[in-house]
């Protein structure tokens, strides 16, 4: 399909720079494109009443790391050149692809030292070597620490990778550690939020529970490579970034069991949903899987396993925004699109929700 068919116009003001409070305040689109009212205004706190008993919600657990480097490239014969990092996946215990700038200038065996202190590693500084170049800028760093010391150096020095969209409008301040982290985030390693899951508060949970609807978590190290535009002009031109994650197989058995009983399965995002469809089978048999990703859903897919999906508002000529649109129908989402700019909806990571049931 042609890229430009998934653009549209956002007035600068819908895009939240911080989160409802409390969060699950947030307001939230319902969108059934099969029901006799498709368009509905609602609150994140009333998501139970949309939700049966035997019904599963599946969240994507992983945690943000600080993972956005400032540094310093030293090479022999050149004086220091500042560098910015974004790590985006982990492809060892003592490396890191990672999305650099000024990507051009760097070179495969150029030193970077991130941090400058003047302390030890653990405590303020942490080098590495440029091992690989890809395409746009893209870099595998190779550090010089490795396993838990790497993590803890990483967390000394980094910084939470704030969507660029929030980081061109205002710095990243100490709320944002706790702002741009679900209340269930347990495995590091994203670069970016599930951020659907930074709706749900404990009371939100408890509801949840009391409706008889029950909660799995899968694993999904969302990368940077979710803010990249889609710079082709038709979506089959278009390579998606890879993610790594899993599904267990005790979730892939609970939510197979969900299934068999006539219940729903509800994806928390879209992260959530990519994960799920890559573990389907053709025939809607969820296994166990480990991997990595880079499925790109787009409108004609057919979807194997998941039947209603929480997500918010994304970007114009968006993956994620064409994800949308292949689930509840293409028409269907732009109608939504203009309903929530007309009426305030605030968009992007830290703005408002949608629910969407699945177009037949």
């Amino acid at each position: 399909m042609r890229v430009d068919l998934f653009d549209f116009d956002l007035p600068d003001e819908r895009i939240a720079l911080r989160p409802a409070e409390p969060r699950d305040s947030a307001r939230l689109l319902v969108v059934d494109p099969g029901g006799e009212v498709q368009l509905s205004d609602h609150r994140v706190s009333e998501l139970p009443s949309f939700l049966r008993a035997g019904d599963a919600l599946v969240f994507n657990d992983t945690k943000v790391i600080p993972a956005q480097l400032e540094g310093i490239r030293h090479r022999e014969g050149a004086g220091g050149q500042q560098v910015s990092a974004t790590l985006h996946m982990r492809v060892g215990a003592s490396r890191w692809k990672a999305f650099a700038k000024p990507g051009k200038r760097i070179k495969i065996g150029d030193r970077i030292s991130f941090g400058h202190d003047g302390g030890s590693c653990l405590l303020g500084k942490l080098e590495c070597t440029v091992e690989e170049k890809g395409e746009g800028g893209e870099v595998t760093l190779a550090f010089d620490l490795s396993g838990p010391m790497l993590d803890e150096a990483i967390h000394s020095v980094g910084h939470i990778p704030l969507p660029p969209y929030i980081a061109a409008k205002r710095a990243e301040d100490e709320r944002d550690r706790a702002d741009y982290q679900t209340i269930y985030a347990r495995e590091e390693g994203a670069v970016a939020a599930p951020t659907a899951g930074l709706h749900f508060t404990a009371d939100l949970f408890e509801a949840i529970d009391k409706a008889g609807v029950e909660r799995h978590f899968v694993t999904l190290h969302v990368g940077a490579g979710t803010f990249l535009p889609v710079k082709a002009d038709d979506t089959d031109d278009h390579k998606m970034h890879l993610e790594s994650g899993y599904v267990s197989a005790e979730t892939a058995a609970s939510l197979n069991a969900v299934k068999a009983r006539g219940g729903r399965i509800i994806c928390v995002g879209t992260t959530s949903l990519r994960l799920i469809e890559s573990a389907a089978q053709e025939n809607g048999e969820i296994r166990a899987w480990a991997g990595a990703t880079g499925i790109f859903i787009t409108p004609g897919y057919r979807f194997k396993a998941v039947d209603m999906l929480m997500t918010n508002f994304h970007l114009p000529r968006s993956t994620l925004f064409m994800l949308v649109s292949a689930f509840a129908g293409f028409e269907t989402m732009r109608a939504a699109y203009s309903h929530a700019i007309s009426t305030g909806y605030r968009f992007y990571s830290y703005g408002d929700s949608s629910l969407l049931f699945r177009k037949d």
